[in-house]
């Protein structure tokens, strides 16, 4: 699936089958459901997992729990915009996923 192809999916209802849960938390995440995205990292304890997780607390608002997660996953408390942020994780996982 290309970056494209993943907004693109964000029309469907449901996210395609077989997304890992990163993905599918930053699908949900940008339909509005940011509850049901953490759900998916909440226990999640992979770096990919750890970088989202991060991310969702951050937009959320909680800065001191974002940078938390930010130093699990072995990266710094990154400060794009939001929107920014989110592409590039998807762009990040969507690649390592080809390579997997």
């Amino acid at each position: 699936m290309t970056p494209e192809e993943f907004r693109a999916s964000i029309a469907e209802e449901a996210p395609h089958a077989g997304l890992p849960a990163p993905l599918t938390a930053l699908w949900w995440d940008a339909k509005g459901d940011w509850s049901r995205a953490h759900a998916l990292v909440d226990e999640l304890e992979t770096v990919d997992g750890t970088a989202v997780h991060a991310y969702l607390h951050r937009k959320e608002g909680s800065a001191s729990n974002a940078e938390y997660w930010y130093q699990r996953s072995g990266r710094r408390f990154y400060r794009p915009t939001l929107e920014a942020e989110w592409e590039a994780l998807v762009e990040g996982l969507l690649s390592g996923a080809e390579k997997r």
